[in-house]
């Protein structure tokens, strides 16, 4: 048995299905919910980073509104979710609170985690929130997605948001306890797998459909979210949260598959960044700049000798030294015509030039890759 233990992961994202979460009479399970929330305020006083991917929505707005889910257009199903968010906020928002623990509600579609600038607005509001000891609390924005534009399940929202936030590990908890050779529902010989270290052909067909009426994933789609995951360097474990502390059960040994990542998410990203075919601009710096990439830091505009190209926030620019040589890659905070305004100017000066108080840095230290110097 491959061991998890939850406390070995910095910052973690656990996403919670809602067949965990809802009751059988469509209301939020309150017993069950106050004992995850226990184990995440544990965690969370225990210096970790949690974020919260939780489904739900859907299925209280479907029971307040009297609406049948099976019939449902997907104007009645959005109005579920406008409806039922509310409430799984609240719900999340009491059994926190009452461990000291603030929350906050953030809903987002495939287009904040697709789209390189809303992606870079996303995870600096999600960023920020965590910096503040905030718990947040994520789902999709079901009342504004269709059909053709939207995850249409939480196991790949919540390893998106994984990559999002460079998370160290993904726990999927749902009503089965990881994933077998077979669907164990129907075949009484289907054995458990522990541990999955590449994600090939074979272990995608291994995984099944859903079985819940209430939620809308199914094993398959975990096994699609752990690609996205531990391809952005994050392990990702699938465990059941049929149980009173799911994550306590998980660390003390509870039975689950752990998907191994192939490297960190820092490495991950920055080899995603080093590869990258399509740069569009260049920033030349001075070597005070240099110096502070060479030591870990962001870089900021007044190191920024002169901007080249055509390029907009959030798309990938190369960054060269007063010679000439490619020192780095990173992603651009600002676009070529703001930073031509910006560079030589001090961070304290920005909302000055631009008339708007924007970023401090024009690439930010977690969005950018330093190549190996020759000398």
């Amino acid at each position: 048995m491959t061991a998890f233990r939850v406390d070995d992961y910095r910052r973690l994202v656990v996403k919670v299905g809602s067949s965990l979460l809802i009751g059988a009479d469509g209301h939020v399970d309150r017993a069950w919910l106050s004992g995850l929330c226990e184990d995440i305020a544990g965690l969370h006083r225990g210096d970790h980073e949690v974020l919260i991917v939780s489904s739900g929505a859907i299925a209280i707005g479907s029971t307040v509104l009297g609406i049948n889910k099976r019939r449902a257009k997907l104007e009645d199903l959005q109005a579920a979710a406008a409806a039922g968010q509310v409430q799984l906020a609240h719900a999340y928002r009491e059994a926190l609170a009452a461990h000291g623990v603030t929350t906050a509600q953030v809903l987002l579609t495939p287009e904040d985690t697709e789209n390189r600038r809303r992606f870079l607005n996303a995870r600096g509001t999600l960023g920020r929130l965590i910096d503040r000891d905030v718990v947040p609390v994520i789902n999709e924005n079901d009342t504004v997605a269709t059909e053709e534009i939207r995850y249409g399940d939480n196991d790949r929202l919540a390893a998106r948001v994984a990559q999002l936030v460079m998370a160290d590990a993904l726990v999927l908890l749902s009503d089965v306890d990881g994933l077998y050779t077979a669907d164990p529902a129907s075949d009484g010989g289907a054995d458990h797998i522990a541990e999955v270290t590449a994600i090939t052909e074979e272990i995608l067909g291994m995984a099944g459909e859903t079985r819940s009426d209430i939620g809308s994933g199914g094993m398959a789609t975990k096994v699609q979210a752990a690609r996205i995951a531990t391809h952005a360097g994050c392990a990702t474990v699938i465990a059941s949260g049929v149980v009173e502390r799911p994550l306590t059960v998980l660390s003390g040994g509870g039975r689950c598959t752990l998907f191994r990542a192939p490297a960190t998410p820092a490495a991950a990203r920055k080899q995603w960044l080093a590869g990258v075919l399509e740069v569009r601009g260049e920033l030349r710096l001075d070597d005070g700049a240099v110096n502070a990439l060479r030591g870990g830091n962001s870089l900021l505009p007044v190191g920024v000798v002169e901007a080249v190209g055509n390029f907009r926030r959030g798309d990938v620019v190369t960054l060269v030294d007063a010679a000439g040589n490619e020192l780095g890659r990173g992603l651009a905070e600002y676009s070529y015509e703001e930073a031509v305004q910006l560079a030589g100017r001090r961070s304290e000066n920005i909302e000055e030039v631009l008339g708007y108080r924007g970023r401090s840095v024009m690439v930010h230290r977690d969005e950018l890759v330093i190549f190996e110097s020759d000398s």
